[in-house]
């Protein structure tokens, strides 16, 4: 199991990479393990300002659909254009090309609120 270092996670599954006042977020590899082969990404929060653990979109499995939620409060700035063709991509690769969002943190205070790689291994039990 993949689980960078560089980042902070969710008990969701949800990663986040913060980068000065903005952040990249996506899920783990762990959450894509488990849903299995993605086939649809729907995320129409693009402009909008969310709340802490509000849910920005949702994700679309064979087995199963599940929503994503905000690791912090912040306002989505963009939507992945490669997801609406290649929803897969997350699949392959959950940390990179298979992001979700880009955001602007509302309340830095709230990403010591995240898991750290450490905690979050003990959450899948890796």
């Amino acid at each position: 199991m993949n689980i960078p270092s560089n980042l902070k996670y969710t008990k969701d599954h949800e990663w986040i990479k913060v980068e000065g006042n903005n952040a990249v977020v996506g899920v783990t590899d762990f959450a894509q393990s488990q849903l299995g082969d993605v086939v649809f990404i729907e995320i129409e929060t693009q402009g909008e300002t969310l709340a802490k653990e509000e849910v920005f979109g949702t994700i679309e499995a064979v087995k199963t659909v599940s929503d994503m939620f905000m690791p912090v409060g912040g306002e989505v700035l963009e939507v992945n254009p490669i997801l609406a063709d290649q929803p897969d991509i997350v699949n392959k690769d959950p940390y990179g090309e298979g992001w979700m969002i880009k955001m602007k943190i509302s309340n830095p205070t709230e990403l010591d609120e995240l898991l750290t790689p450490e905690q979050y291994k003990e959450v899948t039990n890796e």
